[in-house]
């Protein structure tokens, strides 16, 4: 079966995926929700090592490898090498996450390959990045996000630092390389030429830090944990009704005097330990438990509604069952079906971005190791005699 797009937007763009686990992955599916043909390279079934997310099988393989195609090349053999640049050279995109050596020594770098194809984008996505006192580490998610100063800011005072409960590091490096890759194929429209772009989990952590960035570089303020609670904006944070959690956020003057009123405390508007924003900070732990001692007269659904309805941010606190059964997110359409002929239906989430002319979906669920492999080599030419001399090799 040839390329099946998942949309118009991106279907011109062919893209070597050589990456494995999670980063690299994800930039890749970034680009094939939005048609570009991905062709994903994988070590064939017999050398396989421990390339995938909890088995090709497992629901996380299946979510990140939807709308791609598989083909299995040895990379230690010369003809698999040779093979993998043939189809480089037609390709408009490669992205891999090797360690930053591994590349030269296969003769698969950038240098090498835009030699042959001076248009081509080379996307490399590492832990600490390409060279450098660090750049030899094996890099994953948990330690960019203590690397970083994630885990130093997250968490209950007092307790230790804590890991956040998404690999955050590796799905931020994966949508900055995509955008990255995006922006060079833009600028190959008027230049004609393809460059190396680079990115690292260290990298995309230290920029999701964000404002507590800019707190310690013009600021020189360490932060520090704030719990469920927003570190510089009080009152801002996770707050108790009489049934349960809900996340209340107050910004600005104006949402405050609304806040306190429709809490029945229109006396805090005026009162000097919480009339300004560096006064509510300076006795945030008694302004918390007066709110949350008012909040237990009413049930959860009673404030969401009063606060929303006069202008102040509220909401429930979902697991996962209950992200899914909430209404406006079944609005949003956010849940994509599919069928894959190993396992039949599938439910995944689809990209979080509608384009309305060209929007993306998923037009194929993820496929075996080497499902297309005879499919793209006969589309590169080989005809079945070089086929079969290959697999009986070992070649794919």
């Amino acid at each position: 079966m040839p390329h099946l797009p998942a949309s118009p937007a991106l279907r011109r763009f062919r893209v070597i995926d050589l990456t494995q686990v999670r980063a690299g992955p994800t930039a890749c599916r970034q680009l094939a929700d939005w048609g570009a043909d991905v062709i994903q390279v994988q070590m064939p079934e017999h050398m396989r090592g421990d390339d995938t997310l909890g088995g090709q099988d497992g629901s996380d393989y299946q979510y990140t490898h939807r709308n791609k195609r598989s083909i299995t090349l040895d990379l230690k053999q010369e003809e698999g090498i040779a093979t993998l640049k043939r189809l480089i050279a037609g390709a408009d995109v490669v992205v891999e996450n090797f360690r930053p050596d591994v590349k030269f020594r296969l003769g698969i770098d950038y240098a090498s390959l835009a030699a042959d194809n001076p248009r081509l984008v080379y996307a490399s996505i590492s832990g600490f990045g390409q060279d450098g006192p660090l750049a030899q580490r094996p890099g994953f998610d948990q330690i960019a996000q203590g690397m970083g100063g994630l885990m130093s800011v997250t968490g209950i005072p007092g307790e230790g630092p804590m890991r956040v409960g998404i690999p955050i590091a590796d799905l931020c490096a994966g949508i900055f390389a995509a955008q990255g890759i995006l922006v060079a194929l833009l600028e190959r429209e008027t230049s004609g030429k393809g460059q190396w772009l680079h990115t690292s989990l260290l990298e995309a952590m230290v920029y999701m830090m964000d404002f507590q960035t800019s707190r310690y570089l013009i600021d020189g303020e360490v932060a520090t944990q704030a719990g469920n609670y927003h570190p510089t904006s009080i009152p801002t944070g996770v707050y108790k009704a009489r049934d349960g959690y809900m996340n209340i956020a107050v910004f600005g003057s104006k949402i405050w005097e609304r806040f306190c009123n429709i809490l029945g405390a229109p006396e805090w508007i005026t009162d000097g330990r919480y009339h300004d924003k560096s006064s509510r900070s300076v006795n945030r732990d008694t302004l918390n438990a007066e709110i949350n001692r008012r909040l237990a007269h009413q049930d959860r659904a009673y404030w969401i509604q009063q606060f929303n309805e006069g202008g102040v941010a509220c909401g429930v606190i979902n697991d996962m069952r209950e992200v899914f059964d909430e209404p406006q997110i079944r609005h949003l359409g956010m849940v994509k079906d599919v069928v894959s002929k190993w396992h039949g239906p599938q439910r995944l989430v689809g990209q979080p971005v509608q384009l309305e002319r060209t929007p993306s979906t998923i037009a194929r669920a993820a496929p075996r190791r080497g499902e297309h492999s005879e499919e793209i080599l006969l589309e590169l030419g080989l005809d079945r005699e070089a086929l079969d001399r290959m697999k009986a090799k070992g070649v794919f």
